[in-house]
């Protein structure tokens, strides 16, 4: 069933958390300890058995986020590591220097990150740095592919000059349908798109604008609703096209990782990554934090999203027009989540839960055994 109607009443119940946490952070340092902090209403949806230590830093983190939240310079809060390899809470701000948070909560660790603000990363007719796929003897992810098209390049929805990444081809097990998976920003266009308009590969932000009738590989299909309040509980930035095998097909391009597996595994602090997209082609990092609570910027607004997971890398992980990309294991190549965002220097990714978007979309991913 399509999940694109949003209930009026949503906008006073997010006044009035607003609020809350407003008046929450004018007592932050007298009520640290607060269970009723809006954290701790998150559910953790990582497998203990992979947690490990790192179980008590996300108990700290669920109970301490509201509070953290509410600094105006705190973006996002997730459970990590200690240089040394110890848990932690990790706390993402705007800039260095952030004043006013502590250095531990309830005897864990508190690691600050300035990563600067995270900005969901579809290129559109008004970005400004025009960055495209590589060319040169490498594989040119922003042109017009022959049919059935690869997993990995370019992408957009007809009714926006964008572009973002196709990250996989999923299907539904009971009618056999076969879908093109990317972002709700990349084909819903931030919940603005109708259902049944045209999915194009590549995007138009790779065709100088133009609307070309050959392009198109699919029709929005179904999505999740972004909820655009930094005090929203967004879980996933997901949409799938109708397609067909084809038109789409489940590897990317030479130089890539592959065909992805269809068996998913859940991250962990540690865990090795990678990811094949439309600008970055492929690159390589590791999960640095799970169970993020990250405000995202978009065009419609912020939003913030809980049950994230953030990949670290040295290099940029992620740039502008990746959004969309598939992140899998590296070497094993299973689906960990679905990339959408990162920060200005792109060496701190941000990913939906792989299980949470096939869920949600009643799709499994149509890959290697």
């Amino acid at each position: 069933m399509v999940r694109y109607l949003f209930r009026s009443s949503v906008v006073v119940g997010l006044v009035a958390v607003a609020l809350l946490a407003a008046l929450a952070y004018v007592g932050y340092g007298q009520a640290q300890g607060d269970p009723t902090a809006t954290g701790d209403q998150q559910s953790s949806v990582f497998p203990p058995d992979r947690i490990g230590p790192l179980g008590d830093a996300i108990k700290v983190q669920k109970r301490h986020t509201g509070y953290l939240m509410a600094h105006p310079d705190v973006v996002g809060t997730a459970a990590g590591l200690t240089a040394d390899g110890r848990p932690a809470v990790k706390v993402y701000t705007k800039a260095a220097g952030t004043a006013g948070i502590p250095e531990s909560l309830d005897g864990m660790q508190v690691v600050v990150e300035a990563t600067g603000e995270f900005f969901a990363l579809k290129k559109a007719d008004t970005d400004p740095s025009g960055s495209k796929g590589k060319g040169g003897g490498q594989v040119d992810t922003t042109a017009r592919f022959g049919r059935p098209v690869p997993i990995g390049v370019s992408t957009g929805n007809q009714g926006e000059c964008s572009a973002g990444t196709i990250g996989a081809r999923v299907r539904n097990v009971g009618n056999g349908n076969v879908y093109a998976l990317s972002n709700n920003h990349v084909y819903a266009l931030e919940n603005n798109a109708p259902i049944d308009s045209n999915v194009l590969q590549p995007g138009r932000f790779d065709t100088g604008c133009s609307v070309n009738a050959g392009d198109v590989i699919g029709t929005l299909a179904d999505f999740e609703p972004i909820i655009f309040s930094p005090t929203a509980s967004n879980t996933i930035d997901a949409a799938i096209a109708l397609s067909s095998t084809a038109n789409l097909g489940n590897a990317t391009p030479s130089g890539g990782y592959g065909t992805p597996r269809s068996a998913t595994v859940a991250a962990f602090v540690g865990q090795k990554v990678q990811k094949y997209g439309r600008t970055s082609l492929l690159t390589k990092g590791q999960v640095t934090g799970i169970n993020g609570t990250i405000l995202i910027g978009y065009g419609s607004g912020t939003a913030r999203f809980v049950n994230q997971i953030i990949v670290g890398s040295r290099k940029p992980f992620i740039k502008n027009g990746d959004s969309g990309s598939l992140l899998v294991t590296d070497p094993d190549r299973n689906p960990v989540g679905l990339l959408y965002a990162s920060d200005s220097s792109g060496k701190n990714a941000i990913a939906n839960l792989i299980d949470p978007v096939l869920t949600q979309l009643g799709v499994v991913i149509d890959g290697a055994p």
